[in-house]
């Protein structure tokens, strides 16, 4: 089984958070799964600029990536969030290894809006890195950067990120592990099972929104790509890794049709 893990930074700031999520994952790794990780980290992000004296702007949800920011981009995403996550994994038993769309081309993007500045929108992702971590026993990081092929570098939404990697990745089940506890339906219940057409129609009556309506959006993409089905789950719940994996139903499962919602 192929499985893509998209880690959301909240759930890295802390370092109990993290050394938990990476004993999890380094279980599921040890194991028959081919496992890729990707991440975000805004919340570091956001705290980095506003101590630098930067504001942080957003504009539908997307970091508007100046000079400035672009280059703690790299610092943090790139850096220091993803080298404490891999020093995690690989304490708790992973062969863990840190990238990011950079490397040897593993995401491609261009510019998606002038306006937003460094922000990039994915035009190709190409597995092959991933495919040859894999196959050895590795364990692919993959912080949320990634470049043209003239060499411009991009600020990627983590989510798009995961997207692009779990659809070349031939990715089984692509797992969003957040800080909610799944899809809210409009009586604010979490809906264990949701269809495409279920997930527009939450879209489309205002019930999901803001991050939740991108996460979504993002998660449709992934089905319409060829990934078999999304989970989006409390990542602070106990075990919650090994719980979704041994088939329990926690947080919300994501499919294209009734057929496939069994």
């Amino acid at each position: 089984m192929k499985l893509l893990v998209k880690l959301g930074g909240t759930l890295l700031d802390a370092a109990d958070s993290r050394e938990n999520l990476a004993a999890q994952i380094a279980v599921a790794g040890a194991g028959d799964a081919e496992l890729v990780v990707v991440h975000g980290g805004g919340k570091q992000m956001t705290r980095y600029l506003a101590e630098r004296g930067i504001e942080s702007r957003f504009v539908n949800g997307l970091r508007v990536t100046t000079p400035e920011t672009l280059d703690a981009v790299l610092k943090i995403f790139a850096g220091s969030v993803n080298h404490e996550l891999v020093a995690s994994l690989n304490r708790a038993g992973a062969q863990a290894v840190g990238l990011s769309g950079i490397d040897a081309f593993l995401v491609e993007a261009e510019l998606m809006d002038p306006a937003l500045g460094a922000v990039g929108r994915v035009t190709k992702s190409n597995p092959a890195l991933l495919d040859l971590l894999t196959a050895n026993r590795f364990l692919p990081v993959v912080a949320c950067v990634a470049a043209d092929r003239q060499g411009q570098v991009y600020n990627v939404n983590a989510d798009q990120m995961a997207v692009a990697c779990a659809a070349a990745f031939r990715t089984d089940q692509l797992i969003f592990l957040t800080d909610v506890e799944g899809v809210l339906d409009a009586s604010r219940q979490v809906r264990p099972v949701l269809t495409a057409a279920e997930s527009e129609q939450l879209i489309a009556e205002g019930v999901a929104t803001g991050g939740m309506e991108a996460k979504l959006n993002a998660a449709l993409a992934a089905l319409r790509q060829g990934v078999g089905q999304v989970r989006i789950a409390p990542g602070s719940a106990p075990e919650v890794l090994n719980r979704i994996l041994a088939g329990e139903a926690i947080g919300t499962r994501l499919v294209l049709s009734e057929g496939r919602a069994a």
